[in-house]
């Protein structure tokens, strides 16, 4: 799934949501037409046609995935899912009770896909009455689906890493003026042995590695929650944790990260030194000084001996 603080940043995401309902609309004029966004658990309404409709559904209503229908469509053979009348149809007993409340007895969900394959959610439609839904205007809003997905992958190039499909420094920026009043930490990480591989294995040994570090770091952030994993260049990375300020939270991430990073089954071996910089809400420094005083706790980290953590004090302006 895009994470909402991501969809936040693409340029026009509302007006062109606005703007592909408003098509569908034109399609299908007496249905409610919705965009959703779906992760392993939960299915989220980003964008309604309509607000004043027999259908209860809220923009920005959060459902359990395995109570909807958009559930159940398979996004491997990419075809929509319809059903004409859902009070007939027995293999929804299960999620009746949701339908129910939510006034839905037609449906059709279009799954929508970013061009590497990745699930990002679902056009559907809805009525409160049994309805037909003709073939032609199905394919026109898988048109429109595709359309919009086209449109996603556009948006997450200028913010991705082209290698190891990580964040890149821009969206890192970008996070820091769109959400300038959260509070965190920063995980500043360069790894230790990295230019030794490039020499003796080769450039795309080299890149293996890098995306083997990638896939690491996307693992350890999965259950924190608003966490992302950045590539700043090279053989650096960042993880940005919000929320998390307590020292003993800190000092377990550098521990688990410490042992994500330094164990290869491998003809080559590489570790991690890290450096932490906290920092607070409505905090006036500024994400330079932040990367900076990371960076100085890092070389820190590698002076004491590679394979650790420090963690930057703002107060001593030291790393401890």
């Amino acid at each position: 799934m895009i994470p909402l603080q991501e969809l936040h940043m693409y340029k026009n995401f509302d007006e062109l949501a606005s703007d592909v309902l408003a098509l569908a609309k034109e399609i299908m004029p007496d249905r409610l037409i919705f965009i959703n966004s779906l992760n392993d658990q939960h299915q989220i309404v980003l964008k309604l046609s309509d607000t004043d409709t027999k259908i209860r559904l809220t923009e920005g209503k959060v459902l359990n995935l395995d109570q909807t229908l958009c559930n159940r469509i398979d996004f491997e053979i990419n075809e929509p899912l319809i059903y004409e009348d859902i009070k007939r149809e027995s293999c929804l007993d299960s999620i009746r009770g949701t339908l129910e409340e939510a006034n839905i007895n037609s449906y059709v969900g279009i799954p929508i896909s970013l061009v590497d394959g990745e699930r990002f959610g679902t056009l559907c439609v809805g009525h409160h009455e049994a309805s037909h839904f003709d073939k032609k205007s199905i394919n026109m809003l898988q048109r429109i689906a595709r359309m919009f997905s086209s449109y996603l992958d556009l948006e997450r190039l200028a913010y991705k890493d082209s290698l190891t499909g990580l964040y890149n420094r821009q969206y890192l920026y970008k996070y820091f003026e769109e959400f300038p009043a959260a509070e965190g930490v920063l995980f500043f990480i360069d790894l230790d042995g990295f230019k030794k591989v490039n020499d003796e294995y080769g450039h795309d040994t080299g890149d293996q590695a890098l995306k083997e570090v990638a896939l690491r770091l996307q693992g350890f952030i999965k259950e924190s929650q608003d966490a992302f994993a950045v590539r700043l260049g090279g053989d650096e990375f960042l993880l940005n944790f919000p929320h998390i300020a307590s020292r003993d939270e800190i000092n377990m991430l550098g521990h688990g990260l410490i042992n994500c990073l330094n164990t290869w089954d491998k003809e080559y071996q590489l570790s991690a030194s890290i450096g932490i910089v906290p920092y607070r809400a409505d905090s006036a420094i500024k994400l330079n000084t932040l990367l900076k005083d990371a960076d100085n706790a890092m070389y820190r980290a590698k002076a004491a001996g590679k394979n650790n953590y420090k963690v930057f004090d703002c107060v001593e302006n030291s790393a401890s």
